[in-house]
């Protein structure tokens, strides 16, 4: 993953959620007032997933709080987005989510060292409860493991 500067908002219940088979950075188009809201940490990344509409990537579902300064012209906090990637990777993740039953799903917004927002996205692959409760399980045996090294 490339060098982040600031973190804006992180989905970790994706990761409790899905297998994530692949990672991908992506631009994000916002206003103006989008920004200065994700620099005040109003993002929330619960239940969203992004999808290739008209041959363009969208961000569907992610919450940006109304930026709190702002005027009557203030963005809508939960409208589509579009994701900024070549025209041939948005090919090929349109490829995989409608061949293999994968799902898009962002893992974290960040600032970039240019100041630019950036969206990690996940290629994933559902969980089912078996595979969750394993995951919990070798999380806490591990857990359980550094304890007793460390005494």
């Amino acid at each position: 993953m490339p060098e982040k500067t600031k973190n804006i908002a992180q989905n970790k219940k994706a990761r409790h959620d899905y297998a994530i088979l692949d990672s991908f950075e992506a631009g994000i188009e916002l206003t103006g007032t989008e920004v200065k809201s994700c620099r005040a940490g109003g993002v929330s990344l619960v239940d969203s997933y992004a999808t290739v509409i008209d041959g363009e990537l969208k961000l569907i579902g992610t919450h940006i709080a109304p930026y709190e300064m702002g005027n009557r012209f203030n963005h809508e906090p939960r409208r589509q987005r579009r994701l900024l990637m070549h025209k041939r990777e948005i090919g090929r993740l349109k490829k995989s989510v409608e061949q293999k039953g994968l799902t898009l799903v962002p893992l974290s917004f960040y600032f970039n060292s240019r100041g630019k927002v950036k969206v990690n996205l996940g290629l994933c692959r559902g969980k089912n409860v078996g595979d969750k409760r394993e995951a919990l399980k070798a999380r806490d045996d591990q857990r359980d493991m550094d304890r007793v090294r460390k005494r």
